[in-house]
């Protein structure tokens, strides 16, 4: 990941007094490593925060779902249950028509 255009500096380059061109002592620079990786850690924490609360939104909407998918399940049983009912009362009425209409 990029942090603004910064980059860590290497091992080398806090150990190697040839390589440091820096005018800040060496205490310094490791203070200002240990901030940014302080402020990274944040950032990271934070990230890891919002992602928490949005799996947890993301599961109680899923177990919501899965209740609405249930009770429609339910429904859907109860009016075929319903419509079979129905068709046998009209089966029933128009048997009964015919029979009627036979005798007469």
């Amino acid at each position: 990941m990029c942090y603004g255009g910064q980059r860590l500096p290497s091992k080398d380059d806090l150990t190697d007094p040839t390589r440091r061109t820096r005018t800040l002592p060496a205490a310094n620079e490791n203070a200002v490593v240990v901030e940014n990786l302080r402020d990274r850690l944040a950032e990271t924490e934070a990230r890891l925060e919002r992602a928490r609360a949005r799996e947890a939104e993301l599961s109680r909407q899923l177990e919501e779902m899965k209740r609405y998918v249930c009770v429609m399940e339910i429904l859907e049983c109860y009016l075929k249950r319903r419509y079979r009912e129905q068709q046998v009362r009209t089966l029933a009425v128009t048997l009964h028509k015919s029979e009627a209409e036979a005798e007469h």
